[in-house]
């Protein structure tokens, strides 16, 4: 494994992982998808869930995604699983700890423009995030606007305060146009293409 990104939903992760796949990376971006699975036993499962099962197994969360060089959505929320990796100190700290080699980026935006983008994406806004006791969401909050931008800003800035000035981590915005150039110094790896990918009809809402 190269890189994880710790970003949350609509902050331009599908952009991220399209862009580390046509740089030739084996990418993951929030399933293990049928044919590009190493392990055609996991084909079609969630990232979150392999994390956490090799977390509370072994204490690797990367024990069974061996073959994979990049994560680029890692939480999932649906009426069956409600798992955010990003947001997890423990799990972070055990990526860090049996993986000194791994980097880590932070796709970040706006809080505002990305809590709107939420609020247009599928009902992600509108009902999961209320209903989901998300961590630093609990149920009842994230129907407005405000308190997805709170969460969201809360995030951010917990990432930044858990790395510090570690080097192998990188926050990057992703409406700064210099932020392929940044990724690619950060992993050593040319980046062929950087567009907007999962984008909504009725405006950019990435990843």
């Amino acid at each position: 494994m190269i890189v994880i990104n710790l970003g949350l939903p609509k902050s331009g992760t599908t952009t991220l992982g399209l862009a580390l796949e046509r740089a030739g990376l084996r990418v993951a971006d929030f399933r293990l998808r049928r044919g590009k699975s190493p392990d055609p036993a996991l084909a079609g499962s969630y990232v979150a869930r392999q994390l956490y099962d090799g977390y509370f197994r072994s204490g690797d969360p990367l024990e069974r995604l061996d073959g994979l060089d990049a994560l680029t959505e890692i939480s999932v929320l649906n009426a069956r699983l409600n798992l955010w990796p990003q947001t997890d100190f423990g799990l972070i700290e055990a990526l860090r700890t049996r993986h000194p080699e791994l980097k880590f980026l932070a796709s970040m935006r706006d809080p505002q423009a990305m809590a709107h983008s939420m609020l247009r994406w599928s009902d992600l806004g509108s009902d999961r995030l209320p209903r989901g006791a998300v961590p630093g969401l609990p149920a009842g909050y994230g129907e407005t606007r405000l308190e997805r931008a709170q969460w969201i800003a809360g995030h951010q800035q917990f990432l930044r305060r858990i790395f510090a000035d570690d080097p192998r981590f990188l926050a990057y915005d992703i409406d700064d146009p210099e932020a392929p150039a940044q990724i690619s110094r950060h992993l050593g790896v040319s980046l062929p293409w950087w567009g907007k990918a999962n984008e909504n009809r009725s405006g950019r809402d990435d990843g």
